[in-house]
C-alpha cells in the first residue's frame, strides 16, 4: 500500500523513475496488475515507449478490471503516438467500452484520448465530436467545470465581540474537564 501511494504521488508529480520503480516493487509484492497504465505511461515519461509498449502487451487484459483495462488502452496510445505510430494509436482506443452512446467513470478520459488521436490524423470534424462526446459524458458524470456564483461584497461590517472569558475556563472546556473550585477558592460538593 505504501508503495503504491508513493508511486502515485511521484506520477503526479511527473517523477517518473520513481514512480515506475516504485510501481515494479507494487506489482512484484501484491501480483496486481491494477496500476499497469500507470507503469505504461511512466515509461512514457522517461522517454521509452517502445518498452511501455512492451510492458502494456505482457498483460492478459481480459483478467483487468474494466476502469483498468480502459486505462491501458489510453496509455497504450499515446506511446503508439510517441513513436508516431498514429493510425495504431487509434486502433489502440477501439475497444469494447468505447460507447458513444452511454457514459462510463472512464468515458470522458477514452472520448478525449479518441479525440486527440483523432486531431493528430487530421480529422477534425470527427475530433470535434469525441471532444463533445467527452464534454457531455463529464457533465452527466457530475465532473465537468461546475459554475461557480460570484459573490460581491459592497462593504464589510465589523461586529463587536464579547470579551473572551478566562483563558483557563476555555482550556478547561475544550478538555472537557469541570473546575470544580467556587470563586471563594473553596470546592463545591456535589
Amino acid at each position: 500500500m505504501v508503495r503504491e501511494t508513493v508511486a502515485i504521488t511521484a506520477y503526479a508529480n511527473e517523477e517518473f523513475a520513481l514512480a515506475l520503480r516504485e510501481l515494479r516493487t507494487y506489482r512484484r509484492i501484491s501480483g496486481r496488475d491494477d496500476q499497469i497504465a500507470l507503469m505504461v505511461d511512466s515509461e512514457r515519461g522517461v522517454g521509452r515507449p517502445d518498452r511501455a509498449l512492451e510492458v502494456g502487451r505482457a498483460v492478459d487484459r481480459a483478467v483487468l478490471p474494466v476502469d483498468v483495462r480502459v486505462e491501458l488502452a489510453i496509455a497504450m496510445s499515446g506511446a503508439r503516438l510517441d513513436l508516431g505510430q498514429t493510425a495504431r494509436a487509434l486502433q489502440e482506443l477501439d475497444i469494447p467500452e468505447l460507447n458513444p452512446d452511454k457514459a462510463f467513470s472512464w468515458s470522458p478520459a477514452l472520448f478525449a484520448a479518441r479525440a486527440t488521436v483523432l486531431e493528430e490524423l487530421g480529422r477534425e470534424e470527427e475530433a470535434a465530436q469525441w471532444r463533445r462526446r467527452a464534454d457531455i459524458a463529464a457533465e452527466a458524470l457530475g465532473m465537468g467545470d461546475a459554475d461557480f456564483e460570484v459573490l460581491e461584497v459592497d462593504e464589510i461590517e465589523e461586529i463587536d465581540l464579547p470579551e473572551e472569558s478566562d483563558p483557563h475556563e476555555q482550556i478547561d472546556a475544550a478538555d472537557g474537564s469541570v473546575d470544580d473550585t467556587a470563586e471563594d477558592g473553596s470546592e463545591e460538593i456535589r
